[in-house]
């Protein structure tokens, strides 16, 4: 059997698969994204889920035959990765497991590990394509200056937006009344209480907020509707990018998908597709296949040298694209 294990910047998805397509088993565990807490965090997340997932399949972490660890942040801090490479040593008690970034999983899930290039807009965005086993990444900066087009960027906007409206240094729209309602202000200056103090800048509960901004775009909020429509265009540049980087044929079209929540949202795909079309490369965009975390145990399957054949892909395309807690 083959772990997957897609780790998140809000939580952590884990599922066990045999070579024929079956789901053994599928947990969530709380994020592994260790930068705030240090690199135990890791450890501490990772041994009682991939206890838990294996004991779910009536297995122990020694039965799995190989593992592929997603992991947020890997390779974004270079003296970070040997710490991170043998965490899952301790976890599974042997060595037949691989780490890579997250976007990895996300690729592998969404484009059935084909050639092509997958674009993430979760918590943060960045894109990841293959091209005759070459691999390029873009993206990924962090929310600070990056991470374009993400759920945090979208809600970032969103959030200077309200403070405009509410100041009257911008239009009012639907925005306004959303996000007080969403939020139970009292005010509208409560709005720096409850992201700064209460939430203290968490950037999980922060990209949340992609929702009420997406649902303003919706009810025809303008300001709302153009944030919404950058973020499409910020991910197609994304896509554009990784092409370059793969040198994908100008005359190929070259599949793309997406995984993330954001995307989720049809008013941000319309958007992200009405852009990727405008830069005038060929493309086929797919609906993802796969989630991220069946998506790591198919690419487990890969690393081992027993890839698992379309039919069982297919079986795996019918699972739900999120893992039960």
């Amino acid at each position: 059997m083959f772990l997957g294990v897609d780790g998140g910047g809000t939580k952590t998805a884990l599922c066990l698969v045999d070579g024929t397509g079956e789901v053994l088993a599928r947990r969530t565990a709380p994020s592994i994204y260790y930068f705030a807490t240090g690199l135990e965090l890791v450890g501490e997340v990772l041994t009682p889920a991939v206890r838990d997932v294996c004991a779910d399949a009536g297995a122990t972490p020694a039965d799995v035959e190989y593992a592929f660890f997603g992991m947020p942040g890997y390779g974004e801090a270079s003296g970070d990765v040997p710490a991170l490479d043998a965490a899952p040593a301790a976890v599974l008690g042997h060595g037949r497991y691989r780490c890579d970034n997250d976007m990895v999983a996300g690729w592998a899930g969404s484009l059935g590990a084909v050639d092509g290039v997958n674009v993430i807009s979760g918590t943060g965005s960045m894109t990841y394509g293959e091209r005759l086993g070459r691999g390029a990444r873009v993206g990924g900066w962090g929310e600070l200056f990056g991470d374009e087009g993400s759920a945090y960027w979208i809600a970032r906007e969103g959030l200077a937006a309200f403070s405009r409206m509410a100041d009257g240094r911008a239009e009012p729209g639907p925005l306004l009344e959303l996000l007080r309602a969403h939020l139970g202000l009292t005010a509208d200056l409560d709005l720096v209480d409850v992201v700064l103090n209460r939430w203290h800048g968490d950037r999980g509960k922060i990209a949340a907020l992609c929702r009420p901004v997406v649902a303003a775009a919706g009810a025809g909020d303008q300001v709302c509707l153009g944030i919404v429509e950058q973020a499409g265009a910020e991910l197609a540049l994304l896509v554009s990018a990784t092409r370059f980087r793969l040198g994908w044929p100008s005359d190929l079209p070259m599949p793309v998908s997406y995984s993330g929540g954001a995307l989720n949202a049809e008013l941000l795909l319309a958007a992200f597709s009405r852009r990727l079309g405008a830069l005038g490369d060929p493309v086929e965009l797919r609906r993802p296949l796969l989630a991220p975390d069946l998506g790591a145990a198919l690419h487990a399957a890969r690393l081992a040298g027993h890839p698992v054949d379309p039919d069982a892909v297919s079986r795996l395309s019918t699972h739900p694209t999120t893992a039960v807690a």
